[in-house]
């Protein structure tokens, strides 16, 4: 058993989350308990989620997509508010960290993806980022283009979308988790051979030809789903405490 304010402590402490600028409130969103035994992790705070949480005897849902984004309505009513009136009828935390969790070196989503797609010597996409959100990586073997499709697909469980450019091989490779497909340009401008994130625009087909930057949109959920175990099966470790996982494999 631990302390929910310990718990909050440490994670913020870890991810550094005072130092990003979000779209949403990143560590405690919603109030529960305030000892905490299991936690539930998931990447996005849906009613199944929930649903999970409370049927598995949870005290902190742990995700990555929470609630309170910029931009959202005030009132709490609907979707929402029927998500969030289960949350405190049965005394569950919600926590949630959102680009720390992208960006941790060790615990975060691209750190993953990097070690999944055995990527080496690793650096920042965005270079002036003191936390970088995207990062680049270097394939031991060049591949060809549909070869690395073939390969980012079955490694990250993702019928990958490709938009090709007119490079024939690919070796250096961008990459930033969710729905980052934007950044293209910043990976056009450290001469990526190829751009990974999770979701596509229609003005990313011409982008991708005209930047010269082969794209790969492997999923927004499917390319999200580590950070949040790894987070959770450390603050497990630090705190002796349960945590499992509840995966809903949304395929945007």
């Amino acid at each position: 058993m631990a302390l929910l304010k310990d718990i909050i402590q440490w994670c913020d402490q870890t991810l550094k989350s005072h130092e990003f600028k979000d779209y949403a409130p990143n560590g405690l969103q919603i109030e529960g308990k305030a000892e905490v035994k299991k936690i539930l992790c998931a990447v996005t705070a849906s009613q199944d989620a929930i649903d999970a949480a409370i049927a598995q005897h949870a005290d902190l849902l742990l995700v990555h997509h929470g609630y309170f984004w910029k931009g959202e309505p005030y009132p709490i009513t609907g979707m929402r508010g029927k998500r969030i009136k289960a949350l405190i009828q049965n005394d569950i935390s919600l926590v949630g960290y959102h680009l720390p969790l992208d960006s941790h070196p060790t615990l975060g989503n691209n750190a993953e993806i990097a070690r999944i797609l055995e990527l080496e010597n690793i650096e920042a996409l965005d270079p002036s980022e003191r936390n970088p959100i995207g990062n680049i990586g270097y394939l031991k073997n060049a591949m060809s283009p549909e070869a690395f499709k073939n390969f980012v697909s079955e490694k990250l469980h993702f019928d990958a979308i490709h938009l090709p450019s007119e490079k024939t091989t690919i070796q250096k490779v961008g990459f930033c988790t969710g729905g980052a497909q934007d950044f293209i340009g910043k990976a056009a401008t450290m001469n990526c051979d190829a751009y990974i994130s999770g979701e596509v625009s229609e003005r990313t087909f011409y982008e991708a030809k005209e930047l010269d930057v082969h794209y790969y949109a492997c999923g927004h959920h499917a390319t999200e789903r580590y950070g949040v175990q790894r987070l959770g099966q450390a603050i497990a470790e630090k705190f002796d405490i349960k945590y499992s996982y509840f995966e809903l494999n949304n395929p945007i």
